[in-house]
């Protein structure tokens, strides 16, 4: 498994805006060969986008996909570029319990 992580630290009102659309970015995002899964945390000065795929390739599309979404539905909205971490996953785990956001 393959995660990028896009951290949007100049981007006040990004997350919320990306809430509003969640069904436009989940059929944008979600459709990525490969895609696992996909998580948004609002920060302080922004965003912060994490993005599993079973490999690289389908995380590298991600962000081409993420990138092009935001500047046709989002181009008023003053976005910085974001840092991108990416790498192949070391280990993991999860609490087989779960609450809806």
């Amino acid at each position: 498994m393959y995660t990028v992580i896009r951290n949007y630290t100049v981007a006040p009102g990004l997350a919320e805006e990306l809430k509003k659309r969640s069904k436009d970015i989940e059929s944008e995002v979600g459709s990525v060969s490969g895609f696992i899964a996909y998580q948004l945390i609002k920060t302080d000065g922004g965003a912060t986008s994490i993005t599993m795929c079973e490999n690289r390739d389908g995380c590298d599309e991600s962000t081409k996909r993420a990138a092009n979404w935001l500047q046709k539905n989002l181009p008023n909205l003053k976005i910085g570029t974001p840092q991108i971490i990416s790498g192949e996953l070391a280990f993991k785990f999860a609490s087989l319990k779960t609450t809806k956001v």
